[in-house]
This record gives C-alpha cells, sequence and structure tokens, in this order.
C-alpha cells in the first residue's frame, strides 16, 4: 500500500492531505519545518516504511521507520501541533488553521483500519511525503 502526503509548510505548523493510491483520505497537521530538529520539527520529505507496533503504555500504534536523525516518529491522534506531537504526523478530519485540525480521532480510525487490512494480508505499507 502506498500513502501519499502532501504538505504545505507555514511558521506555526504543517498542514497536509493525505491519499491512499490516489484516493483522498483524510488531512493531516504537523509541526513547522525546523530543519528536522528533534521534538520541534516535522520529518524531511521522503518515502518511509509504516509499521504496526505494540507500546507497553500506549498500546497499538503506527510507527514511520527509518527516517534520518529521528526515531520514535508515529502516526496517531492529535488536533494541535504545536501541543501535542513531537514530530508525528497526526491525522484529521479537517485543518483548521496552520497545524490545528479537528476530530482526529476519527481521521485516525480510517487510517488504522487501511493499515490494519494492508498488514493482513502481508502487503508492506509506504508514506511519500512531499510538498
Amino acid at each position: 500500500m502506498e500513502l501519499q502526503l502532501y504538505r504545505q509548510y507555514f511558521p506555526n505548523g504543517t498542514n497536509g492531505k493525505l491519499f491512499n493510491n490516489n484516493t483522498f483520505m483524510c488531512e493531516t497537521i504537523e509541526l513547522p519545518w525546523r530543519n528536522n530538529k528533534r521534538s520541534i520539527s516535522c520529518i524531511p520529505e521522503g518515502r518511509y516504511r509504516i509499521r504496526p507496533r505494540e507500546h507497553p503504555k500506549h498500546g497499538h500504534q503506527l510507527e514511520i521507520v527509518n527516517v534520518p536523525l529521528r526515531e520514535a516518529i508515529l502516526i496517531h491522534p492529535a488536533n494541535f501541533a504545536l501541543r501535542e506531537l513531537q514530530g508525528c504526523i497526526a491525522p484529521v478530519t479537517k485543518c483548521t488553521a496552520p497545524g490545528i485540525g479537528n476530530y482526529s480521532k476519527l481521521a485516525m480510525k480510517r487510517v488504522e483500519l487501511l493499515v490494519k487490512e494492508a498488514v493482513a494480508a502481508d502487503e508492506p505499507v509506504f508514506i511519500t511525503i512531499r510538498s
């Protein structure tokens, strides 16, 4: 499965549109681009693998692996990038301002379901991020 994330960069956050094989899924929010600095920047554009992982405290998660100079980058719900993200990507139903969106848990469920189906079919999952 190939996900595509198309970003728009703003000083207070990064907004995006997420597609699955060219079909729109949801919008996304992220931190602003700050030269890939840990915990304060979105990750660099590129192609990455997504894999499910289990966290002892937080349960099932979707991890983006092999991000240059970064680790523990997740796709998870959040509605305010500057307050709730540390480099991760948050699916949202609608972006309302740079780095701000709404109904993130609803959008996250759609993404999780799609990834779960692909993983169950032994299909690798990738995300390509570009502006």
